[in-house]
């Protein structure tokens, strides 16, 4: 329960995170911590602006959010191995250290 997790996947990527999701729980992969989190550095109209312009273009609105998938260290080799019979792949970016 208290274990510690690490980040399994990292991305900017709603559709493979979904199915990441779905295929840890096909396999029974237990303790997945899943979520997502606003990815711009900052948002545009200073402080208290609520309106973004950039969501008025002609595909609607952008998601900017990065989504992340955490599981318990000693689950992270079945959790691999669970993904890649789904035909799966993580990849982990750390975008405070991308230029």
């Amino acid at each position: 329960m208290f274990e510690k997790k690490v980040d399994f996947y990292k991305k900017k990527d709603r559709d493979t995170w979904l199915q990441i999701r779905k295929a840890l729980a096909e396999e029974g992969i237990r303790h997945v911590s899943a979520g997502h989190y606003f990815g711009d550095s900052l948002a545009p109209n200073g402080i208290g602006g609520y309106l973004d312009p950039r969501n008025y273009g002609a595909n609607g609105k952008i998601d900017r959010d990065i989504y992340y998938v955490r599981v318990r260290e000693k689950d992270m080799q079945a959790a691999r191995e669970a993904i890649r019979r789904h035909g799966l792949t993580t990849q982990i970016m750390d975008y405070r250290t991308e230029k």
